[in-house]
């Protein structure tokens, strides 16, 4: 545990505050107190993220649900694995404003074509031991040389998720090293209830 908070400080120190994230004193829902909003570069260009302003707004629909069938939605553990660390919305934020790292929807296209986080790629829990070339591994799934992996943060539906845990253990599999995974595990559910941004994904 004592690894992985100085592993998420290092992370923070090292990045900092992005100059994607601005600041704005006219709104009253803010990200942190001196940030309203982070600009983030998608396919489709840039995207502003920021906090729905309705302070009454409510989610509705599925990421209100409270209770599904265990199993397969079972809860989450809080280090999906050793030596990855487990990160929270401000530092997933950062990763995504940084242009080293990346940030992976591990959920399956459908639901990803649905909502995703803006700036996230879509590979699927099921396709990611067979694309780490798109996560600067070289190679191929026989033999994986993943010593200039990028930094890369994945996520899914929620603390019941379990497609990003997935996704991570077939990378640790793979060779990918443990210190450059990090672990969204709140995921859309969590990025919903904070009232944060999300855009249709691109097929």
């Amino acid at each position: 545990m004592t690894r992985m908070i100085a592993l998420i400080s290092a992370m923070w120190l090292l990045l900092g505050p992005a100059t994607a994230f601005a600041a704005d004193e006219t709104k009253e829902v803010k990200i942190r107190p001196d940030i309203a909003s982070v600009e983030v570069e998608t396919t489709d260009g840039a995207v502003t993220i920021e906090r729905i302003q309705d302070t009454e707004h409510e989610i509705t629909g599925y990421f209100a649900q409270t209770s599904r069938a265990c199993p397969p939605f079972c809860i989450q553990p809080f280090q999906v694995a050793e030596d990855v660390a487990t990160i929270g919305e401000l530092e997933l934020l950062d990763m995504l404003t940084d242009p080293d790292a990346m940030v992976i929807d591990a959920r399956t296209v459908d639901w990803h074509a649905e909502e995703t986080i803006p700036g996230s790629l879509n590979i699927p829990y099921t396709e990611i031991a067979g694309r780490l070339d798109e996560l600067g591994c070289v190679g191929s799934s026989a033999t994986w040389d993943c010593k200039d992996a990028r930094s890369v943060a994945l996520y899914c539906n929620g603390l019941w998720c379990g497609q990003s845990p997935t996704a991570i253990r077939a990378m640790l599999r793979e060779g990918y090293p443990a210190e450059r995974i990090f672990y969204y595990r709140g995921g859309m559910q969590s990025w919903k209830i904070l009232g944060l941004t999300t855009v249709e994904g691109g097929l």
